[in-house]
């Protein structure tokens, strides 16, 4: 009953707030006397969005860093984001460049698709006959051929005739 009635009084104790985010997001802690353990909590400016949460917060909110991070340290690292996504632009085109310039035919569009593999080189491994079976007749003569016992070899053997009695 003791532990009910902390809870209970807990939610009318007094909440530290400990910083804001660049989206609004408010963060708060509260000391738990009974688990004697903090407990974190965010308080999203508008709608329930956890993905506008920052990395550094989330590690904060899940006790993965003992300290929650400052404005200076999030100025920081946005700026490193930044400086990253500008690097991988450049690198970008300078690879778009190389390549226009070796000639290989071949522009990039986008960074992360793959085209599908060329066939025309694996098709040629294919007899010519099998290209000009019709799949009507293939199935008539499968239909006369299926027997209860498997049968045939060599030339007159024909994949997939053979049925399993039912």
């Amino acid at each position: 009953m003791s532990r009910l009635w902390a809870k209970v009084a807990g939610l009318f104790r007094s909440k530290s707030f400990i910083g804001a985010d660049k989206t609004g997001n408010k963060y708060f802690s509260r000391m738990e006397e009974i688990d004697v353990k903090e407990k974190r909590w965010v308080v999203f400016r508008r709608e329930e969005d956890p993905t506008s949460v920052p990395v550094e917060w989330i590690c904060w909110l899940n006790g993965q860093r003992k300290r929650a991070p400052t404005p200076e340290e999030m100025a920081e690292l946005e700026a490193r984001r930044e400086r990253v996504k500008l690097n991988v632009a450049r690198l970008k085109r300078e690879e778009e460049e190389r390549k226009a310039r070796e000639g290989t035919g071949r522009k990039i569009t986008s960074i992360g698709k793959v085209e599908g593999p060329d066939l025309s080189s694996f098709v040629r491994h294919f007899p010519p006959d099998s290209k000009g079976d019709k799949p009507e007749e293939a199935s008539e003569e499968a239909d006369q051929s299926r027997t209860t016992e498997p049968s045939g070899s060599g030339s007159s053997f024909r994949p997939g005739t053979w049925q399993p009695p039912s």
